[in-house]
């Protein structure tokens, strides 16, 4: 049995190819993942597979129908005994993280729900949906590239898809962003790669990378930096910076 079970329910399901591709397919043949595409108009009651119908009460567009959410779920919980949320993805959600994606690893399995149109019947949410996620603040289409974009976060953390150290010293895992990466040619359009990189002291090598994600954190990303308990020689080197590029620092 795999290690994680995603089932994925959406209107549109040839849009997920994308998902057969890459590390996710390598999780999938190696058993890490199980990953389930399911038609929502395969559990609809009409000729005409109807997933959504006009607003009560009037306005633009139209409300996918509560019937098939309820049939789907109920359909996916007795395929398979594992437990895990019901999850929705909708512009309304809460933002999903390097954080949300590191709990969503620790289930058996979780289903993802794709809305579209101008949203789900509230019954919805209010009997099947145990959470709601969205990838910011804007709006798709649907919810099929949200969907993605978590099986993609997600299944990738999972042990043994990636060497530890991929994912452990990465942006967002040590609270920075991730140092600048180099590869051959050392030089290249008449930039060369940092000489302490080529030194093979590895542990200046070690405090240059971190010194750097600390920059690289104060000049794109300063909120972060209010998470982190930095030590004294840390703290100096970004007021020092800060103060230098005109920058504002909250530490």
């Amino acid at each position: 049995m795999a290690l994680l079970r995603i089932d994925i329910v959406t209107i549109f399901p040839g849009m997920f190819t994308a998902l057969q591709e890459s590390i996710v397919r390598r999780a999938v043949e190696t058993g890490r993942a199980e990953i389930c595409i399911t038609d929502l108009r395969e559990f609809t009651a009409d000729k005409h597979r109807s997933t959504d119908d006009y607003p009560y009460g009037g306005g633009p567009g139209m409300v996918m129908r509560p019937e098939p959410f309820f049939r789907v779920v109920k359909h996916l919980r007795a395929a398979d005994s594992r437990q895990g949320p019901v999850i929705l993805l909708c512009p309304q959600g809460k933002t999903f993280t390097h954080e949300q994606a590191q709990r969503l690893t620790t289930f058996e399995r979780f289903i993802l729900l794709c809305g579209h149109y101008e949203g789900i019947d509230e019954r919805v949410r209010e009997k099947l949906v145990d959470e709601e996620l969205s990838l910011g603040d804007f709006v798709l289409t649907g919810g099929e590239i949200p969907a993605m974009a978590v099986t993609d976060a997600v299944v990738r953390l999972l042990p043994g898809v990636l060497p530890a150290v991929s994912v452990t010293e990465e942006t967002f895992c040590t609270g920075l962003l991730e140092y600048p990466q180099y590869t051959r040619p050392a030089e290249f359009e008449g930039l060369r790669v940092p000489e302490i990189l080529m030194s093979g002291n590895h542990e200046r090598i070690k405090r240059w990378r971190r010194e750097q994600s600390l920059l690289r954190t104060l000049r794109r990303r300063p909120d972060m930096l209010k998470k982190l308990a930095l030590e004294p020689p840390e703290r100096e080197l970004l007021l020092l910076a800060a103060e230098r590029e005109g920058l504002e620092a909250e530490l």
